[in-house]
């Protein structure tokens, strides 16, 4: 057996059609994972799900998913279950930008769609996952894992991006909280706090934004999609098992910068 088989593990990715996530998917893939991607744009569905099935054998299946929507939620989760019998890894990817304005510009409306998508998707996605993580425990087969897209402005200030850097940081604090309540059952929660890559949302920002980064990053690059691949191998593995409730800085080092 190769050192990162997961032939017959089953993993979902919220937001899995494009950017991190899809990167995500192809090491999953490559590495014989199952993977049900749940998004909710159906043409980007399924320009991903062409490309996945074509650089492996692992069944790839999408499902149309809205994680403001619990109900959508719930329904991706049964399908899922009904197509693939079992989940043994969750990445909670799906994530929108802020709406690029300071404090005192700040609107209710602009937070909550914040929120809703990069705090509440996270922690329902979760809620359905691990109902069914726990109850396969309690049937004597324990184990999950959960791999949250967080971000680094979670801990470090950036200008006009507030409610994005609260939204990632409630993620942190989920995983943490996720982590100790959950690992009674061999489940693990971490999340990686990604630097600066190039994607649907960073493409959306200020050009001086982009340039900034990259000054500012010790490895003087943006992040590579193709790293993506082997990271999300290696969280969905069994060589992660004794790595919980972290919230670890994938960023080139600008988090110490």
């Amino acid at each position: 057996m190769e050192l990162f088989d997961l032939s017959g593990r089953v993993a979902v990715i919220t937001g899995g059609n494009g950017g991190l996530g899809l990167g995500m998917a192809r090491g999953l893939v490559k590495a014989g994972a199952n993977v049900a991607i749940w998004a909710r744009n159906t043409e980007k569905n399924a320009r991903a799900l062409l490309e996945l099935r074509s650089i492996g054998t692992a069944e790839v299946k999408t499902f149309v998913c809205d994680v403001t929507e619990e109900a959508q939620i719930e329904d991706a989760m049964g399908a899922t279950l009904r197509a693939f019998g079992r989940v043994d890894a969750c990445f909670a990817n799906a994530g929108v930008p802020g709406a690029g304005t300071a404090v005192p510009d700040m609107t209710l409306e602009g937070w909550d769609a914040v929120m809703s998508v990069n705090a509440r998707g996270p922690a329902l996605t979760y809620k359905h996952v691990t109902r069914h993580m726990v109850e396969r425990a309690a049937n004597g087969d324990g184990g999950g894992k959960l791999i949250a897209t967080s971000s680094g402005q979670s801990i470090m200030g950036v200008n006009r991006s507030s409610d994005y850097a609260a939204s990632k940081a409630a993620v942190n604090g989920l995983t943490r909280g996720a982590a100790f309540e959950l690992a009674r059952y061999g489940i693990t929660a971490n999340a990686l706090l990604f630097g600066y890559y190039e994607t649907d949302i960073t493409a959306a920002a200020d050009p001086k934004f982009a340039k900034w980064m990259e000054n500012r990053i010790p490895l003087r690059r943006a992040g590579d999609h193709a790293g993506m691949e082997g990271l999300a191998v290696f969280w969905a593995s069994s060589h992660s098992d004794y790595i919980t409730g972290q919230c670890l800085p994938v960023d080139g080092g600008l988090s110490i910068s």
